[in-house]
């Protein structure tokens, strides 16, 4: 561990000082995501002057002490390097204090007395300029009880409330979830957190597409002939079997990670990035959606599913979906949109291609081949174009050639945030921009529904394959990943 000191950036200086509540603080997500994206904002200079962390959940971890090193194990293990100028005052500001949803008083009262002493440090009268941030990494089942907890006892009053996914299991269960959130919570302290929305891939969609003029016009029906947003995993469910079998990949990845990115590549030009305009857009998409066809949607399971702990033996539940979507309106009409996610497939990434129209006659016989823009959704954005050129030598024939755009030529001041911390950051400056919004997650159940009363027949594939056979040929000319144009 480095005992060098770290140059902090002022950006944290304007946040208001502020009480973070983290429920499931125990837990793994909590362990592999949240402690560390807020120690590397804290590095940063990031989080506020003047903030406490309250880890919470039924089962204490044992004294503060014993909780805190809790805390640096899960540091040592997936963070970045450890500098202990920063580490220490980060892991002094941690405390943790038992709840559930019967009993919120010792918490609210921890809440009470971490509030009074950052008034004290930022030399306030008063706690009332002090922000809670209430993180609820809980399944869906403790919701109710837990947000109840939380009105009965005040935390809900000056507070950010983050809820991850899934938002529900289907269209009422979603809607009996927003319906308990706001029993407590108004819509703009709600931030449903989409962890793929903070990549600066994601985001870098749309800089690519509005602030070039090489790209914008031509994305649209008239020019594109589909689009592939394919999401691969090597991983199995790894131990997670009671969740999946409860879950399943529509709820897991469909309905939520890859409907959102289809948003940020289909949306309209929001004019404006900021909250309500990029949200706007998004949400127009959706709206345009057409109701998913299960004729047209492809369910696998990978062999030996059922073989995992917890899932029972004649389990049906997806481990793999494609599906062919379609956006109403006047921009996509017509233009299919191609959509894959599994566990125990070929290779783990995460690409969106759009595939261009071949060009129409033209002096070359037969068939040039198609155009394909791709952009790889790692945390150093690349894309690529496949063009046609000449092939060196004295006859007129066509090669493949490839354009490249990679970010990590260029050397910028400000590193890439992990999508995590990028996430936690926007709801202490109280910025929605890249949550998701209850008409999305509404509309979206609307969409997938239809899959749900009529699931289609669950198809076996091997793992390290691409799926099942059914999916391979959905889309017209087959996918990227896996064939010849993939460089990746």
């Amino acid at each position: 561990m480095s005992t060098s000191t770290t140059t902090s950036a002022p950006a944290g200086s304007d946040l208001r000082p502020h009480v973070l509540v983290l429920f499931g603080a125990t837990g793994d997500l909590a362990a592999r995501k949240l402690f560390p994206g807020l120690y590397h904002l804290a590095g940063q200079g990031w989080l506020p002057e003047d903030y406490a962390i309250i880890g919470s959940g039924r089962h204490s971890p044992g004294t503060d002490e014993e909780f805190r090193q809790q805390v640096r194990e899960a540091l040592e293990e997936f963070g970045d390097d450890l500098v202990d100028d920063v580490l220490d005052p980060f892991l002094e500001r941690i405390s943790f204090c038992t709840s559930d949803a019967d009993d919120g008083s010792d918490l609210a009262q921890a809440v009470a007395d971490a509030e009074d002493r950052l008034a004290q440090a930022a030399g306030d009268e008063g706690t009332d300029g002090v922000r809670r941030l209430i993180y609820m990494s809980i399944p869906p089942k403790a919701m109710d009880g837990m947000v109840g907890m939380l009105h009965d006892t005040g935390l809900n009053e000056r507070a950010r409330v983050v809820v991850e996914k899934p938002f529900g299991t289907d269209l009422d269960s979603s809607r009996a979830l927003d319906a308990t959130l706001k029993k407590a919570f108004e819509e703009d302290q709600v931030f449903r957190i989409d962890h793929f929305l903070g990549k600066e891939a994601v985001q870098n969609i749309l800089a690519l597409r509005f602030a070039n003029g090489l790209f914008e016009p031509a994305w649209c029906n008239a020019f594109i002939e589909s689009v592939q947003i394919d999401v691969p995993e090597t991983l199995s469910i790894e131990g997670r079997g009671s969740f999946y079998e409860g879950t399943g990949c529509l709820r897991d990845m469909i309905s939520t990670h890859l409907c959102q990115l289809l948003g940020f590549v289909a949306l309209e030009d929001p004019q404006c990035f900021d909250e309500k305009s990029v949200r706007d857009a998004k949400s127009a998409v959706f709206q345009a959606m057409r109701p998913l066809d299960p004729t047209r949607v492809v369910f696998g399971q990978y062999d030996g599913y059922r073989d995992e702990e917890d899932v029972a033996d004649d389990s049906t539940v997806e481990t793999f979906v494609a599906i062919e979507a379609y956006i109403d309106n006047d921009r996509w009409e017509g233009v299919p949109f191609y959509l894959r996610t599994g566990k125990s497939l070929a290779e783990g990434r995460r690409v969106i291609t759009l595939r261009f129209k071949t060009p129409a006659g033209g002096i070359f016989n037969g068939d040039p081949g198609s155009n394909e823009l791709a952009i790889e959704l790692t945390d150093d954005p690349k894309v690529t174009v496949d063009v046609r050129a000449k092939k060196p030598g004295p006859d007129m024939e066509l090669a493949e050639a490839l354009l490249r755009l990679d970010m990590a030529d260029h050397d910028y001041e400000s590193e890439p945030l992990e999508a995590y911390e990028r996430l936690l950051l926007e709801v202490l400056r109280g910025d929605r921009t890249l949550f998701t919004r209850a008409d999305e997650v509404d509309r979206l159940w609307e969409v997938c529904q239809p899959l749900l009363d009529d699931a289609p027949e669950v198809k076996p594939y091997a793992p390290g394959s691409w799926g099942p056979e059914e999916a391979l040929a959905l889309p017209k000319g087959g996918w990227r990943l896996g064939s010849e144009h993939d460089h990746g």
